[in-house]
């Protein structure tokens, strides 16, 4: 009996400890059931999420497509600015050379228009000098040959410079 007794205690016992593994094990299903609902309902968000930044992503490298045709397009543009900046500026460049140049002949032009003037002034001076000198010289010879020439002649008149016949 006794032997019965401590079986009897002994089953009791396992089927307690039993009843309470499946107990146990009920409840962790039970919360594992909620984990995996609640876990579920968090995929389903963070994959709403990912999807929303697989839209903004696709949105952004659309955006980044036109962005970088625009830089392209802009870097183009620069180019050709700056190409044609610096071929202002060689043309600057030669316009101020030529500027120069006709500067330096503009000056050199004056100068000799200037010093032509003065030879000018020289010689119409000496020529001035030299015309006086024979109209002299003319004055004189026609004096002396009026000393010589008979005054009732008209024409010798006129040489001498006399208005009236002799009488």
């Amino acid at each position: 009996m006794k032997f019965a007794i401590v079986l009897l205690c002994l089953s009791v016992t396992v089927m307690a400890a039993m009843i309470y593994l499946a107990v146990d094990q009920e409840f962790k299903l039970y919360e594992l059931k909620a984990s995996i609902v609640e876990s579920h309902s968090q995929v389903r968000v963070k994959e709403g999420s990912i999807l929303e930044f697989k839209i903004k992503d696709k949105a952004m490298k659309t955006e980044l497509v036109s962005v970088n045709a625009k830089i392209d397009e802009l870097k183009q543009r620069k180019g050709e600015i700056d190409k044609s900046a610096q071929d202002l500026t060689k043309a600057l460049q030669t316009c101020n050379t030529e500027k120069e140049n006709v500067q330096k002949k503009k000056t050199s032009t004056g100068e000799a228009i200037v010093k032509v003037k003065a030879d000018h002034q020289v010689a119409k001076s000496t020529a001035e000098g030299d015309i006086q000198n024979l109209k002299k010289q003319i004055l004189d010879r026609d004096k002396a040959i009026c000393v010589f020439a008979d005054t009732t002649n008209e024409e010798a008149r006129k040489l001498c410079g006399i208005t009236e016949a002799p009488k």
